[in-house]
């Protein structure tokens, strides 16, 4: 009897023993670590490969060479460059979104899931504007995936979850909050607006990997981190991510939206006698005939105040935001006029094929037809920039803001996508040279 209470004893300790520490291990599961159980499976490490030309400069050169200088062409070799982000699964049959920076330019896409599975990937369509890329693997079972959900209702300081692989590190979670939305940045000679911005630690490999809430939803897409910064980091919207890869899924591109309006910057003194007394909108100073813009209401002198549930800044600011919807795509539009302000709504559509020609013309001072040699120049509007600039009849356009415009077709890509800056870049030859030509863009913005 007293060895089988002795072993009871015992075995009483024990539990006791156990009992905390499965006590403590409960109450050390917090909301992220929910968060990253419930998603990591569906969060991807991307492995890229690109081949790029390269002079060879280590050789000694011969006695030859150095008599002709730099007349001689030094020989070419091929360099295999690596690169690496992530990615977020979003449906079972292998369908991944990342940032178009991610896979720009790869002859190879590598996809290594949580489990240690690798798949080749191929690219259903990407947009550099936005920074999306939608990729496609294929695999025998359905996979797991992270839930894409809303932005619209973000609460700064909420608590967000990022996971990527940082410096090749796969499987790296950091956590934060939302410090601001609506956040605009300059990153390679673009301008990107309507971003995210959290403390959650970002940096370089995490770009195309989920920014997730505490319902483990994805509610950006990591993008980008400040330079200059610490804890300041970016991420797409999940309500663009959605418009955009519907987009990038359906047609492989995003469609050029366009609404028929333009803006411009909103002085003091032209507020105040439109009776706007904030320091932010911008004034419409046109409004194409039978546009969306004119059909949804929009006038001459109103103030755009808000876009989709956000502030507009200023023109700039309009014409970006404008860029993250693509054709068909509904929008509010917040204007002031008369004192009041009233709410319409916007479906921006393709741009009309009866415009594109007008476009050229108006605002570049150019006619183009394609021909063997590509797009060639037809026509140039005597006293444009074209023409004072020199450009003549039978020069060749290559491309546009170093987008190559082989074809009709993407000449007009080309056109429209650049038609809301104020010039635009041009290479263009002339018999067997090219030349880099910048153009200012004339007359109204359509």
């Amino acid at each position: 009897m007293r060895a089988g209470h002795i072993r009871w004893g015992l075995l009483l300790v024990g539990l006791a023993l156990a009992l905390p520490a499965q006590a403590d291990l409960s109450r050390r599961r917090s909301d992220v670590v929910e968060v990253v159980q419930k998603v990591s499976p569906a969060v991807v490490y991307i492995g890229t490969e690109q081949e790029v030309e390269s002079r060879f400069r280590g050789r000694a050169r011969s006695p030859l060479e150095e008599f002709f200088g730099q007349g001689m062409a030094e020989p070419e070799t091929r360099q295999r460059i690596q690169g690496l982000g992530s990615g977020a699964i979003i449906d079972a049959s292998g369908i991944i979104v990342t940032n178009d920076h991610v896979i720009r330019g790869a002859s190879a896409i590598h996809v290594v899931l949580a489990d240690g599975r690798t798949f080749d990937a191929e690219v259903v369509g990407s947009d550099a504007n936005n920074d999306l890329a939608v990729l496609k693997v294929n695999a025998k079972q359905p996979l797991p995936t992270a839930k894409l959900g809303t932005s619209s209702d973000l609460m700064i300081g909420e608590t967000v979850v990022a996971i990527g692989s940082p410096f090749g590190l796969s499987k790296t979670v950091t956590a934060g909050v939302v410090s601001a939305t609506g956040r605009t940045f300059r990153a390679d000679d673009r301008v990107y607006n309507d971003f995210l911005q959290t403390d959650a630690a970002i940096n370089p490999g995490n770009s195309g990997g989920p920014l997730l809430n505490v319902d483990g939803e994805i509610i950006g897409i990591n993008t980008a981190i400040y330079a200059n910064g610490q804890g300041i980091g970016f991420a797409i919207p999940a309500d663009k991510v959605r418009r955009i890869v519907e987009e990038l899924t359906r047609f492989g591109k995003v469609r050029p939206a366009w609404v028929g309006m333009d803006t411009t910057n909103l002085p003091a003194q032209v507020a105040a006698r439109l009776g706007w007394d904030r320091t932010y909108g911008a004034v419409v100073t046109n409004v194409e005939p039978d546009s969306p813009a004119s059909q949804a209401g929009v006038q001459r002198g109103d103030v755009v105040a808000e876009l989709g549930g956000s502030r507009i800044q200023d023109a700039e600011d309009f014409d970006s935001r404008v860029r993250g919807y693509p054709a068909r795509s509904v929008f509010p539009l917040v204007l002031f006029r008369a004192g009041s302000s009233r709410t319409v709504q916007v479906t921006p559509i393709e741009f009309p094929a009866r415009l594109l020609e007008n476009l050229a013309w108006e605002r570049l001072g150019l006619r183009v037809k394609e021909n063997k040699n590509g797009m060639a120049i037809s026509a140039v509007r005597p006293g444009s920039a074209a023409s004072e600039i020199g450009l003549e009849s039978g020069d060749v356009l290559l491309r546009i803001n170093n987008q190559p415009v082989p074809t009709a077709d993407t000449f007009r890509e080309g056109l429209l996508t650049a038609r809301r800056g104020r010039s635009v870049l041009l290479l263009v030859r002339r018999g067997r040279y090219a030349y880099h030509l910048t153009l200012p863009f004339e007359g109204q913005r359509l």
